[in-house]
């Protein structure tokens, strides 16, 4: 019997690595292509205004559906869209890397989106399903999850550079094919089965609206630093996806089988969650980005020591997570550390502002750095947690989908805001080091104010609740 219950505890946390495989995996194809485009754009004809839609392409689809996929995961079963997204990912990685012209290109990426849209919200369904039971192992399978979005970060860059390097770009997008298949193997192994909780059709109206509305808002504000704020395809972009975003409420209000039930935004700390993680990815993102900016070129780092200088903010956050959160979050409780982590962030980036034309990385970039790490690992597991725990577990895909979309859109409008800012503060001044630091700086300001924000309004809309370090009490889940 105990060897039994031990097998069974192992198959557990071997699923728990399979679903962190998933995570990884996911904000790698990220982070893998930015090496690969100067080749890709020489062998593709790209031109330098529609390069970025080679990330973008990803982004737009992937923040479009993942409502839609943790509707899909409630309803027929979250291993089973686990399973649909790998497949779907691993058509999308082969088209784009046998692309042989820009569109072909630009619809390998949507569908790879697509895929990490069916992905992302079941792979957290399922780390809900095998957890949510005991809180304090909930909050050990959160950190190992959470652990592996910078691993997957980190190892983009560096796999990035060294695919294109000595194999070729193409293989930036091969190299997600055999975790594809080692996934679509093992997922009926290690991970629970049956159909969703959730009753009901699925509300294909509500889905094109607000796969539609997502998607256009998204499009509007990752285009907005090359076209303008101020121009006419930003507001009317910005405008049709405000309209499709009024209708879908509108249609969930009077559905009897809502895609989106609306009454869920009333659980308790489940909008206040979800809040802290759009301020949170408005802040951490363009730090990331600009970080990379500053040191290579200001610095002058090539891709591979520039991949290298991330590797201790990388390594705290993993190891904060996993070891150190945990035992805080049992002790403290999620609020105090969600406060405590945006206001590290806001810190570490108040820093980073103050980086030198003739700077370098022990003094400029390290401490700051740092402090920033600290921040992000102290707040991402506690709010996440928060988010789809407080929903019902018939609603877990959902909610799942909810806090994906709430950092995926954060990501991309904190980044499209600092962009604009430093654009207007001097990054557009090319070969000008003053300039791009000046640039640089005032993004990394925006950013430091995302994240005060995101920690006062955390500190006033989240509720205290008892730490979870109490085993015997049950998850809401």
């Amino acid at each position: 019997m105990v060897q039994k219950r031990s097998l069974g505890r192992s198959r557990k946390w071997l699923a728990l690595a399979l679903i962190a495989l998933a995570q990884f995996m996911v904000i790698m194809d990220t982070s893998i292509i930015g090496v690969a485009l100067p080749r890709m754009a020489d062998d593709l004809g790209f031109t330098q205004e529609n390069l970025t839609w080679v990330f973008n392409a990803y982004v737009v689809v992937f923040g479009g559906l993942l409502l839609l996929g943790g509707r899909l995961s409630d309803l027929f079963g979250a291993r089973r869209m686990f399973g649909l997204g790998w497949l779907i990912l691993l058509v999308g990685s082969a088209v784009a890397g046998f692309a042989a012209n820009v569109p072909v290109e630009l619809v390998g990426r949507a569908v790879q989106g697509a895929g990490a849209a069916m992905i992302a919200p079941s792979a957290l369904t399922l780390l809900m399903t095998l957890f949510g039971a005991s809180p304090r192992e909930l909050t050990r399978a959160l950190a190992v999850y959470g652990a592996a979005a910078p691993a997957g970060g980190t190892a983009g860059v560096f796999l990035g550079g060294l695919l294109t390097e000595y194999a070729s770009w193409s293989w930036v997008f091969f190299v997600n094919i055999p975790f594809a298949v080692l996934a679509l193997a093992a997922a009926p192994v290690l991970l629970p089965g049956g159909r969703g909780a959730a009753s009901g059709g699925v509300d294909v109206l509500g889905a094109a609206t607000v796969t539609a509305g997502i998607g256009a808002a998204v499009y509007g504000i990752v285009r907005a630093p090359q076209v303008g704020w101020g121009s006419a395809a930003t507001g009317v972009t910005l405008v049709v996806a405000a309209v499709l975003l009024a209708a879908f409420l509108v249609i969930q209000a009077r559905r009897r089988a809502p895609l989106v039930r609306l009454a869920i935004f009333r659980t308790p700390n489940l909008g206040a969650a979800n809040l802290a993680q759009f301020l949170l990815g408005a802040a951490w993102i363009p730090m990331w980005f600009f970080l990379n900016l500053y040191l290579q070129q200001v610095l002058g780092l090539s891709a591979f020591p520039s991949g290298a200088a991330l590797i201790p903010m990388t390594a705290l956050i993993m190891i904060v997570m996993v070891l150190v959160a945990p035992r805080l979050i049992a002790r403290f409780g999620p609020k105090p550390l969600v406060v405590a982590g945006l206001l590290l962030l806001a810190l570490g980036l108040g820093r980073l502002s103050l980086v030198r034309p003739d700077g370098n990385f022990l003094v400029d970039v390290l401490p700051a750095s740092l402090v920033s790490a600290l921040g992000m690992a102290l707040a991402f597991i506690p709010s996440l947690g928060t988010a789809i725990s407080s929903a019902r577990p018939e609603e877990g895909g959902l909610a799942s989908g909810i806090v994906n979309t709430s950092y995926q859109l954060g990501s991309a409008l904190g980044l499209a805001v600092a962009t604009a800012v430093a654009a207007l503060a001097g990054t557009d001044a090319v070969g000008d080091l003053t300039g791009l630091t000046d640039g640089f700086s005032a993004a990394f300001v925006t950013a430091a104010v995302l994240a005060v924000a995101g920690a006062v309004l955390a500190a006033v809309t989240l509720r205290s609740g008892a730490p979870a370090s109490e085993p015997e009490r049950v998850s809401a889940r």
